[in-house]
């Protein structure tokens, strides 16, 4: 791994999204870094809060709403891993300011859509983009800090930032749909993504693209993974449709026999695979995997449930809906803060193990709120605990599965991390939706707030049981 002050290449960086080592000052990729995590976060979060009125202009309800967030988060975890190798093959610079244009583009064609299918395919054009960009990201944090304390409290700012994303977007999405219409959810991230992207021609060396024989992207193992995770999304939203259920349980076996060949392809067949099987062979990355999988299938579909149980349930406008994430939003600051100066002193297994116990605590005291809650005792204070042990838990699952490796693989192990996090919130949004909306009403949202509560509870044991005490990182 590169010093700070080191400006050749090592062959020590990452096989995923390794370039040249910047010898751009440490603060300054810290800030791009965070600039796109800011970027990524804040979609997720802007759009969630104009659900409803776009699911009222362009004729969506129920699980095909959840659509317009799951277009973008597959087709981003599908093809994550597909940004790594590009970003090996080319250069993190070309890779990250192309995938900043293909999202702010494709953030302008959403807000043009007229009807449902222009939205959910500029939706997925998106999340291409966004998956150009992402394993980047933690990897010019790594080359920037080769301390392992340093690194942790960057990856804790980094998770700060995320935490700050979701805040701006949760009331800018709310203010702009009343004010504007819900066309501007996405308008406003073209001049930022464009920003960022600027940005990351001038910070990031240039490299030539690397031509070794036997290095082409795995484009069919991107289309294997991206289309298993679609079929396998779209039969648990469609499993409860009257007159669907043989086409639901045909989408969930064909996602079955998609996503094994995907392993098979991976381990066998496969020249320069996505996804090396070799990485989970390190505990401290499978075992990490495992726990932000159910922490993310609560936490991270948790803004899209809000939302609706806010507006559709509490009559809230998108603007109260939007600022009342607040009190989450700044309590996964201070989570994360608190995260990145604790990890190194307790190990990622003992905060990991914390924070994911205060976040289930969190959803388990929000599944007591019915259609008459408070915003206060029953809203926002329940909010606050799931949102301070979410912030609290990323930092520490981010280091054990990117510090618990070889340094060559430390861009595989974060493109994997980010590929995982995106399959819990397709699948979370998904699930839980679904299952708000079979029930339906206050009791439906209950209901979808106890299994978040109970499946966060659980990946806390796994951390308990499974994750390494230390890793080189902490």
């Amino acid at each position: 791994m590169p010093t700070e002050a080191t400006g050749t290449r090592t062959e020590t960086e990452g096989v995923r999204g390794g370039s040249a080592a910047p010898s751009s000052p440490p603060g300054l990729l810290l800030l791009l870094a965070c600039g796109a995590m800011f970027l990524v976060v804040l979609d997720a979060t802007i759009v969630s809060v104009a659900l409803p009125a776009i699911g009222a202009e362009l004729g969506l309800a129920g699980g095909a709403l959840g659509w317009v967030v799951n277009a973008y988060t597959l087709t981003f975890a599908g093809f994550l891993l597909l940004g790594g190798r590009l970003a090996d093959l080319f250069g993190t610079r070309a890779v990250l300011v192309s995938g900043l244009t293909v999202f702010a583009l494709a953030n302008l064609w959403s807000g043009a859509a007229g009807d449902p299918a222009q939205l959910i395919v500029a939706r997925a054009v998106q999340g291409v983009g966004g998956a150009l960009l992402m394993p980047a990201t933690l990897t010019v944090v790594h080359q920037a800090y080769a301390d392992p304390v340093r690194r942790t409290r960057a990856l804790g700012l980094w998770s700060m930032v995320g935490a700050v994303g979701a805040a701006a977007g949760t009331v800018a999405g709310g203010v702009l749909t009343d004010a504007l219409g819900w066309r501007w959810v996405f308008w406003v991230k073209v001049p930022v993504g464009l920003a960022v992207a600027l940005g990351g021609w001038a910070l990031l060396p240039r490299r030539a693209p690397r031509t070794a024989s036997g290095s082409s992207p795995d484009l069919l193992g991107a289309l294997l993974v991206t289309s298993g995770l679609a079929a396998l999304v779209y039969g648990v939203v469609t499993v409860r449709t009257p007159g669907a259920l043989g086409t639901a349980l045909g989408a969930l076996a064909g996602a079955v026999v998609l996503l094994a060949v995907f392993v098979l392809h991976q381990g066998r067949w496969a020249r320069s695979p996505l996804m090396p099987l070799r990485i989970f062979t390190y505990r401290a990355v499978s075992s990490a995997n495992v726990v932000i999988f159910g922490l993310g299938i609560a936490y991270l579909a948790s803004p899209v449930l809000l939302a609706l149980h806010l507006q559709r349930v509490l009559h809230y406008s998108p603007t109260r809906a939007g600022f009342a994430f607040l009190p989450a939003a700044f309590a996964v600051m201070l989570g994360a803060q608190a995260a990145g100066r604790l990890t190194p002193r307790w190990g990622p297994r003992r905060a990991a193990v914390v924070g994911t116990a205060v976040t289930a605590a969190g959803f388990l005291w929000l599944a007591a709120a019915d259609a008459h809650s408070a915003f206060v005792p029953d809203i926002a204070l329940p909010s606050v605990v799931f949102g301070l042990g979410a912030g609290f838990t990323f930092t520490p699952l981010t280091v054990a599965a990117t510090g618990g490796v070889d340094p060559s693989l430390t861009g595989l192990a974060s493109g994997l991390l980010n590929t995982t996090r995106q399959i819990a919130t397709a699948l979370g949004i998904a699930l839980l939706s679904t299952l708000a909306d079979s029930v339906g009403g206050a009791r439906g949202y209950q209901l979808a707030y106890l299994t978040s509560g109970v499946t966060v509870a659980l990946a806390s044991v796994v951390a308990a049981v499974w994750m390494p005490r230390r890793t080189s990182a902490a």
